[in-house]
């Protein structure tokens, strides 16, 4: 059956089953798309709180996002609106115990040379072991011939404890969600050779300015339901299954049947539907290993006006102390609706669960009002803690994640925990959406 006749039903509504429904619909196939939420983006979307909307996560991509940067325009948003985009950089507050790495806007490699030279905080130590690394690792190809510890990687190539902390610890839990003593190396080496080691457009950085609904998931809907696409948002599926050549797709009472599927739902969730299914026990066993990861996000509004530096530093944090951040955004310099509120990441921990949203609010605020010289960022107008606790997959050592493509025929898979060589990002999952749809119409074969 050519695609053009195919109708297929991504169960799912993420940015990885948005970008396989496009990709489906571009290729001529009838498309349903079912999403148990009241709104697509899966764990990449806003929420509503205090009466307003906030995102449930604060991302930064890279200007390496090809394919996530090509369906945007795809759908209608234009990135040089919707993202700030910034040089590659690591900046800590001026006056605190950081150091400041920015690269200028210089063709590769020179302008990662020449952030080097002129880095600030950093020792000619610091600078020697740093160059080192980048010099080894690009000959290496950015590739590994057995995968280990991102902590042993540095320690294999002397690293400095100050590099570790100011730069490669915070780098690794903001790009893996996985701390260095059990994240995997080559995944590491993967984003960092999109980041230091690309062409310095690749390596830009790109921070939303938009909620992330708008930055894709929104458009993405608007695309598909205007070439005819069917998107059913609060549709729960139940169980699915093949039948004679096609597939059941059952929601409640409602049992539909369909020429393939792209199962895009969370990995959990895939498990559990593919479970009952002969032949799916090497994936169900796959997705039954993957640990994850929690992200937590700490939303303080202050009054308009309150600014950052920057538009947003990495702060200093304490490796056995999960209740202070490590990056904060002044949402305020990216859309001026959100003028005073700065939100704050904390990778791969979910302190609240400890201590309380509100106590861990409140350690925050401490934390930047004396990282910032600033006593008045200690008490915030209102505090809003966000967490994902399934927000990533532990992007542990030799990982075995699942294909796409499945022994089921007519059955795909598409999540940010797909096989390949990226960690959960929005540009793994719709690398990974495109692969699954590319695994239905043929076109990955």
């Amino acid at each position: 059956m050519s695609a053009d006749n195919k109708r297929v039903a991504i169960v799912g509504g993420g940015w990885a089953g948005c970008a396989a429904a496009v990709a489906l619909l571009d290729a001529g196939c009838g498309v349903t798309l079912f999403e148990a939420a009241r709104t697509l983006g899966g764990r990449a979307r806003a929420i509503e709180t205090n009466g307003r909307l906030l995102d449930n996560g604060q991302h930064i991509m890279l200007g390496a996002y090809a394919d996530t940067l090509r369906l945007m325009r795809r759908v209608g948003v234009d990135p040089k609106q919707a993202l700030l985009r910034l040089p590659l950089q690591m900046r800590y507050p001026a006056g605190a115990d950081g150091m400041d790495f920015v690269a200028p806007r210089l063709p590769a490699p020179l302008h990662m040379l020449v952030a080097l030279l002129r880095a600030r905080g950093l020792d000619r130590a610091d600078k020697l072991a740093l160059a080192r690394f980048t010099t080894t690792a690009r000959w290496m190809g950015w590739q590994l011939h057995t995968d280990c510890s991102v902590a042993e990687l540095l320690v294999r190539y002397d690293q400095t404890e100050r590099l570790n902390r100011l730069m490669w610890r915070p780098l690794c839990l903001a790009a893996l969600n996985t701390p260095p003593e059990r994240a995997s190396a080559q995944v590491f080496l993967a984003v960092l050779r999109d980041s230091l080691g690309a062409k310095r457009a690749a390596s830009d950085m790109l921070i939303p300015r938009v909620l992330l609904d708008a930055l894709f998931p929104q458009a993405a809907r608007r695309y598909l339901e205007s070439r005819g696409a069917a998107v059913h948002t609060g549709r729960r599926i139940d169980a699915l299954g093949p039948d004679g050549g096609t597939w059941r797709v059952r929601a409640g009472a409602d049992v539909q049947t369909f020429d393939a599927v792209v199962l895009a739902a969370p990995p959990w969730q895939a498990a559990a539907l593919l479970r009952p299914l002969d032949g799916t026990a090497g994936i169900v066993s796959r997705l039954d290993a993957l640990a994850h990861e929690p992200i937590a996000t700490v939303y303080l509004q202050y009054a308009a006006g309150v600014r950052l530096p920057l538009p947003f530093c990495a702060l200093t944090d304490a490796p056995h102390d999960n209740r202070w951040g490590q990056f904060v955004f002044d949402r305020g310099q990216l859309d001026p609706g959100q003028d005073g509120l700065l939100a704050v990441v904390i990778s791969g921990a979910d302190p609240a669960g400890d201590i309380g949203q509100e106590a861990l609010a409140a350690s925050v605020a401490a934390q930047l009002a004396t990282a910032f010289g600033q006593p008045g960022l200690a008490s915030p107008e209102w505090s809003r803690v966000i967490t994902e606790k399934r927000a990533t997959f532990a992007c542990s050592p030799a990982l075995d994640r699942p294909a796409n493509a499945t022994e089921l025929p007519g059955l795909a898979l598409a999540g940010d925990y797909t096989a390949c060589d990226y960690p959960a990002t929005l540009e793994a999952a719709v690398r990974s959406g495109v692969a699954a749809a590319g695994v239905i119409t043929g076109a990955g074969r």
